[in-house]
C-alpha cells in the first residue's frame, strides 16, 4: 500500500478534501492582518558648494575631497556620497537612525568651518547644508513643453488633467 492508493481509490473524496483545503486558504489569507511600512526618517544630510566655472574634477579634488575628510571624522555617519558637477558639488550625509538629526547639522556646521581653510580662497561663500528626508523625494519627475499653448495653459493642463 502506498500513499496515493486511498486517493486514487476515492476521487469524489479527493476533490472534496482538496476543495476544503483550498477554501480554508482563502479564509485564512482574508484573515492575515495587513500592517503598513513603518515610516521611518533617515537622518539624512545634503552640503552643496558651488565655484563658478570649476571643472567637475576641481571640484571634486579641491572642493569635495577636503569636506570630506573633515566628515570623515563625525561620529555615526552610515554612508557618504558625492557628486561633482561643472561648477558645484553634492554631499550627501546619511547618520545612524538612532543619530538626531539636530545634533548632526551641529556636527556638520563645525566641519564644513573646519574644512574652510582647506578649500579654495576663490570659493564665493561656505558650503550650505540642508536636512532633508530621502523618502521625500518624487518618484515622477514630469517636463511639459508646447509650440502651441503658453506657460499659463500648460500649468492649467498640468493641474487639471495630470494631477
Amino acid at each position: 500500500m502506498n500513499i496515493s492508493e486511498p486517493f486514487i481509490r476515492r476521487p469524489v473524496a479527493t476533490s472534496l478534501f482538496t476543495l476544503a483545503i483550498a477554501l480554508s486558504g482563502l479564509v485564512a489569507f482574508r484573515l492575515l492582518p495587513v500592517s503598513p511600512l513603518p515610516q521611518v526618517d533617515f537622518p539624512t544630510i545634503q552640503v552643496s558648494a558651488g565655484l563658478p566655472g570649476a571643472s567637475p574634477e576641481t571640484m571634486a579634488s579641491s572642493v569635495a575631497t577636503p569636506l570630506e575628510r573633515q566628515f570623515g571624522h563625525i561620529a555615526g555617519i552610515a554612508e557618504m556620497t558625492s557628486t561633482s558637477y561643472l561648477g558645484s558639488t553634492s554631499i550627501s550625509l546619511q547618520f545612524d537612525l538612532s543619530r538626531n538629526v539636530d545634533a548632526a547639522a551641529r556636527d556638520v556646521q563645525a566641519a564644513i568651518n573646519a574644512a574652510r581653510g582647506n578649500l579654495p580662497a576663490n570659493l564665493p561663500s561656505n558650503p550650505s547644508y540642508r536636512k532633508v528626508n530621502p523618502a521625500d523625494a518624487p518618484v515622477l519627475i514630469l517636463s511639459l513643453t508646447s509650440d502651441v499653448y503658453n506657460q499659463a495653459q500648460m500649468y492649467d493642463a498640468a493641474s487639471s488633467i495630470l494631477q
